[in-house]
């Protein structure tokens, strides 16, 4: 792994930070079947290869981004030397005792590294200043390299919200105590 620092963020990374390419790369998506019986209704997830490599665009508009950054409780930056590479979002106003962690990013030179591990681990001890003790991890189910650090990291998968980014994407939640 790169000698990375991790940092709180401050207003003149932003340009930078939009500057990444957020989209990435996947051979495999987590498919959603429903399935209805009677009075039940169930979903179930499983992973698929595809059968080539897909460009995944970001979930989200870039050109919002700044604003959605405001709205978080924190926002912590990856660093190399005096270069800006990644970033996380956290809040833990949403629900009570749990940091919800967003927008993983890294630039595609530092990918697969651990830069992003290195960033969620320092997320989760914010977290844990704060007096939480669960983590909470949102992504795409097409980011399968995100599921698989998530699930690298002890984080197991607990719910999905359809439809739920502007592109109509479904977001996986993972989630894990902390304390």
């Amino acid at each position: 792994m790169p000698d990375v620092q991790i940092r709180r963020a401050v207003a003149t990374d932003i340009p930078i930070l939009m500057a990444i390419d957020h989209s990435c790369q996947t051979d495999y998506v987590w498919q959603m079947d429903i399935r209805r019986e009677e009075d039940q209704v169930g979903a179930i997830f499983r992973e698929i290869r595809l059968p080539r490599s897909v460009a995944v665009p970001y979930p989200r508009a870039v050109s919002s981004l700044p604003d959605l950054w405001n709205r978080r409780t924190g926002m912590l930056v990856a660093v190399i030397g005096d270069q800006v590479i990644g970033y996380i979002r956290m809040s833990d106003l949403m629900l009570p005792k749990t940091a919800w962690m967003t927008d993983v990013v890294v630039s595609a030179r530092y990918r697969h590294q651990g830069v992003g591990m290195a960033l969620i681990i320092a997320a989760q001890s914010w977290a844990m200043d704060r007096k939480n003790n669960r983590a909470l991890l949102e992504m795409p189910s097409k980011n399968n390299t995100m599921i698989c650090l998530a699930r690298k990291l002890g984080y197991e998968f607990c719910g999905y919200n359809d439809q739920y980014y502007e592109t109509q994407d479904i977001a996986l939640f993972f989630g894990r105590s902390i304390r």
